[in-house]
């Protein structure tokens, strides 16, 4: 169905990603990578509004590079992940699931940066909804350094031990480095907006 006149088709990226910057210097690398990919793609952000760790790295360099960014903070975290107020769109829920599902509601395509508990529960949950064919949206694992790897060995392991069906992999898009992910975001944008 055609927009109405005047009306611009935008395509949005949730990035579920640490409050925390890790180890490596190419974890916080990699999250400025993208948030400047989703500038020069003309993509919003959806996001989790911390200005600290991996989602601080890729909220400045969106805004940096002028992408709208659309941040979805609980209040109990406000404090904690230093909510980032000087977005597009800054949105504070009472819990983590509204906060979750305002994120999801608001994205075309899901991206998981390296993270903690926090992104695997992200991630599982997207990953659940997808199984049971709640949705269809595309999920990529940005693999910085090897960092998912024991992740999708897991998800085999899941398969191998008959928890799962084979189709469980076909709904995680593994991609080694932000123009990989450039590349597969630019793909799925096209037949999405289409």
């Amino acid at each position: 169905m055609p927009l109405p006149s005047g009306v611009s088709a935008r395509f949005s990226v949730c990035v579920y990603c640490g409050s925390r910057s890790g180890t490596r210097p190419a974890y916080e690398a990699a999250a400025t990578q993208v948030g400047t990919l989703l500038a020069e793609h003309g993509w919003r952000l959806v996001y989790g509004a911390g200005d600290v760790g991996l989602m601080g790295a890729v909220a400045r360099a969106a805004q940096s590079g002028g992408a709208e960014t659309f941040g979805v903070i609980p209040q109990h975290l406000v404090d904690r992940e230093v909510g980032k107020t000087d977005l597009t769109q800054y949105i504070v829920t009472e819990n983590m699931h509204e906060r979750k599902k305002v994120m999801y509601m608001n994205s075309d395509a899901i991206v998981v940066l390296p993270g903690g508990a926090g992104s695997l529960d992200e991630f599982f949950e997207v990953l659940t909804w997808r199984q049971l064919g709640l949705h269809q949206k595309p999920i990529f694992l940005l693999n910085t350094e090897g960092y998912w790897d024991p992740l999708m060995q897991m998800i085999r392991h899941v398969i191998t031990e008959g928890f799962a069906e084979e189709t469980l992999l076909s709904y995680v898009d593994v991609v080694d480095d932000a123009p990989a992910l450039s590349a597969a975001l630019a793909a799925r944008s096209r037949t999405t907006l289409a």
